[in-house]
C-alpha cells in the first residue's frame, strides 16, 4: 500500500537553524560581525516561526 500523505515542511525553522549554525561557526572562527548578524537573523526567523505556529494552532483547526 502506497502512502501518499503529505509531510509538513517547516522551511522557516530550517533556515533559522541554518543561520544559527552559521553564527556558531563564524563565532568559533572569530568573525564576530558575521556571527552577530547571523544570530540576529536566526533569532528573528525563530520568533516569526513561533508566532506563525501559534496562529496556525489557534485558527487552523478543523471545524467539523
Amino acid at each position: 500500500m502506497e502512502d501518499n500523505a503529505v509531510k509538513p515542511e517547516v522551511p522557516m525553522l530550517g533556515w533559522s537553524l541554518t543561520f544559527l549554525i552559521v553564527a556558531l561557526l563564524a563565532a568559533l572562527l572569530g568573525f564576530t560581525g558575521l556571527a552577530g548578524t547571523a544570530a540576529g537573523i536566526a533569532q528573528a526567523l525563530f520568533v516569526i516561526f513561533v508566532v506563525v505556529f501559534l496562529v496556525s494552532l489557534i485558527f487552523g483547526r478543523n471545524r467539523t
